[in-house]
């Protein structure tokens, strides 16, 4: 008999294909058996072999000829295939930010396995071999044995029995507050999803972890993400979860999932979530897309923060992807924070519905929310860094053994060097911002592209060797406290001891940590910091908190920068007397310190009261009457060319494309000219960017779904040679 000729399959693979190739959607390769969607696969494409996803078949598929397709690589064995929730939540993912499905596939998927081989995953996933034993070893295990076979000996006097080890016990539950108990009985209740707008010091944390215990007590296949915005906060917290639930469940029950860990610890977290090893997973943004077959809670913690927002290759927003993902599987999602984004809020309202929201208004242990206490700058000296009545609050704090926590949101010595004889200034050579002067290694530094510099000895303009330093920076209000407190002794009679806690202090690995354990321990007495250590941190020794230089926000051409101000703000005000007990031994009371040109701005007004839903309600007011968000929707376009001229001219004949192809809803959009970016050079490479409203969330997807394939024939016209990239940001955070 004839031999039977094989049977090839025709597999559809999502792969991370590159952005200019304007292949959005998977691509179909053959293999010898069917492959269930969401199983792992590497295939060729180009000269190159990728990680891929198997992806289910279009509805609409055409026949394809087997023999015009290339064959898998190798199938990815040993792994269960994604889930069908988890291709859900790519796929939307996708769709909503105008991204492919490959693209998005591969970022929720860790690096180490993406550059792994077949084999190379089947020795990962093998069981480790029991070690072998040395000849040294096995000597003293046969003199063992030896000597349990010899005849027994004389007795000797009876020693006092040891009592075994016991298991780790697990961790005593706290007594919840009447608002606790009253906000997890609501969340039990009802299916969500839940803004938790507590007060800084309310105890969210504590009622996450009981959410988080009852649905892991109720099956033993749940799993829980919880979500924090950065980094900086992922140990403190991971530290109390484990605290709580390693004892309950394994010391494998909690991983970690964020860009601060190796590739291989990565892998090590998501393979732990993936085959349900791991009960809960703490991560940042990045983790909304882990594979987590049993998910059943959904924390996100500070949700109005902007770092849920990715802001390179695909700008997805974490915080609205976990609300997706909760719908879609069924999980409970809860948003927590003292200043919810305005969004979240707006959504909560009881007339709009699509929150519930819940309320935990008071400090655990009955603690006060700090005073605010308003300095006029326009009534001090110029150039005043700390005004006197600031410093003496200060000077007073270190006397009583307190701490105080100064902020400002810039790091570096001054944002600029000037030369008062020829008005040059440090300007990066490769963009159109300043080099920031660093004073700790002489250098000037561009925080947008990264060039470096040595600081000169004069003015390269015209020689003048007095070239001074223009604004203030975080290293700056370091060296200045440590010159005004260097004469102020602690309680113990040491000289007061100044910390500082920004980007440039903790780039290296362990040094936030260790920072931040001299914080706790009360080694440091002045904490000067940015918006990283505002936030989420459990200070109990600090009572003051001021805010030097915080009016920039105020006059910002972002419609959103009142907002972040009050947050910060009110957020930075919450690291002051969250112990209770201490501030009483202490005899304090916790203060918020802002030193203001415009102490009268609403801002200030609503803070001073601590009065969120009044701030929230006036500026949803605005934003109603100018038709912004949540009350419309946007997306901005950008394009990065050689020259400003080229990247506005694409945009425009992109425009011009979509009114000549009639796009469907072109209508119901509105378009808005193109124009530079507020940094309009980075890098040697000129930006510009266009905003798309709409009042429709559908009418705006579906036109920008209609202008993909015009986006791409536009760039690939002979006349937009120069774009280096372009790029769709679907909601967009800045403007």
């Amino acid at each position: 008999m004839p031999e039977q000729a094989p049977t090839f399959h025709v597999v559809h693979v999502a792969v991370h294909t590159p952005v200019h190739s304007g292949v959005g959607t998977p691509l179909s390769y053959t293999h010898s058996s069917p492959l269930p969607a969401g199983c792992l696969v590497r295939v060729p494409l180009g000269t190159r072999h990728l990680l891929g996803v198997v992806w289910p078949a279009p509805p609409d598929e055409t026949p394809i000829d087997p023999s015009k397709l290339r064959p898998l690589d190798a199938v990815m064995q040993g792994l269960e295939p994604m889930n069908g929730h988890w291709q859900r939540l790519v796929g939307f993912a996708a769709r909503y930010y105008q991204r492919s499905v490959g693209e998005i596939a591969m970022a929720g998927l860790p690096p180490a396995l993406r550059d792994m081989t077949a084999e190379q995953l089947a020795k990962r996933l093998q069981p480790p071999k029991p070690k072998q034993r040395s000849k040294k070893a096995a000597a003293a295990l046969a003199a063992a044995a030896e000597a349990a076979a010899a005849p027994p000996q004389a007795p000797q006097a009876p020693q006092a029995p040891q009592a075994p080890q016991a298991p780790q016990a697990p961790q005593a539950l706290i007594a919840l507050s009447a608002e606790q108990q009253s906000v997890c009985s609501q969340i039990e209740q009802n299916s969500g999803p839940f803004l938790l707008y507590g007060s800084t010091g309310s105890g969210k944390t504590e009622v996450y972890m009981r959410v988080v215990q009852q649905a892991l007590d109720a099956s033993p296949q749940a799993q829980a993400l919880v979500m924090v915005p950065e980094i900086n906060l992922t140990p403190q917290l991971q530290e109390r979860f484990e605290a709580r639930f390693v004892p309950l469940f394994g010391a494998q029950a909690v991983v970690s999932m964020h860009s601060g860990m190796t590739d291989v610890q990565r892998l090590k977290s998501w393979l732990a979530a993936h085959t349900g090893q791991a009960r809960i997973v703490l991560g940042t943004r990045m983790s909304v897309f882990a594979s987590m077959p049993g998910l059943q809670v959904i924390v996100v913690d500070e949700e109005h923060d902007p770092s849920y927002k990715q802001q390179e290759g695909a700008r997805y927003s974490a915080r609205d992807l976990a609300l997706w993902r909760g719908h879609d599987c069924g999980a409970k999602v809860i948003l927590g924070s003292a200043t919810p984004s305005l969004e979240s809020w707006h959504a909560s309202d009881p007339a709009v519905g699509r929150y519930l929201r819940l309320h935990m208004p008071s400090r655990i242990g009955a603690g006060a929310l700090p005073r605010l206490r308003m300095v006029d700058m326009t009534q001090q000296p110029k150039k005043t860094v700390f005004s006197p009545p600031l410093l003496a609050a200060i000077t007073e704090r270190v006397q009583k053994g307190e701490q105080s926590l100064i902020l400002l949101n810039r790091r570096g010595f001054a944002p600029v060097l000037f030369c008062a004889d020829c008005n040059w200034k440090s300007d990066c050579p490769h963009c159109s911002a300043h080099q920031v002067f660093h004073k700790g290694d002489r250098t000037l530094r561009c925080h947008h592209c990264g060039d470096t510099r040595r600081v000169p000895h004069a003015c390269p303009g015209c020689g003048n060797p007095d070239i001074l330093p223009l604004g203030k920076g975080t290293e700056q209000l370091e060296e200045e406290l440590e010159r005004l407190l260097r004469n102020v002794q602690r309680p113990d009679g040491r000289p007061a001891r100044i910390g500082r806690i920004d980007a440039d202090t903790t780039k290296h690995k362990g040094a936030l940590e260790e920072q931040l354990a001299l914080v706790h321990s009360g080694e440091v007495d002045v904490l000067v910091g940015t918006q990283m250590v505002a936030k989420g941190h459990d200070f109990r020794r600090i009572t003051l908190v001021a805010a030097v230089q915080p009016d920039g926000a105020l006059f910002s051409s972002d419609f959103r920068a009142p907002e972040r101000l009050f947050c910060l703000l009110m957020q930075a005000a919450g690291r002051a007397g969250r112990d209770a007990s201490y501030i009483s031994a202490q005899g304090s009371h916790p203060e918020m310190w802002i030193q203001s040109f415009e102490p009268q701005h609403m801002v200030y007004q609503a803070l001073r009261q601590h009065d969120y839903p009044s701030f929230a309600q006036q500026q949803l007011r605005e934003r109603q009457d100018a038709a912004m968000p949540p009350f419309a929707f946007q997306a901005l376009v950008r394009a990065d060319a050689k020259t400003q001229d080229a990247a506005q001219a694409f945009l425009r004949a992109a425009t011009d494309a979509a009114r000549q192809g009639q796009l469907p809803h072109l209508d119901d959009v509105f378009l808005y000219p193109p124009i530079p970016m507020t940094v309009q050079r980075v890098a040697n490479v000129e930006r510009a960017q266009m905003l798309i409203e709409a009042t429709d969330r559908r009418a705006l997807q579906r036109f920008l779904h209609a202008w993909q394939p015009w986006l791409h024939w536009v760039r690939g016209h002979p006349s937009h040679k120069s774009i280096v990239r372009w790029l769709v940001d679907v909601d967009p955070l800045t403007l």
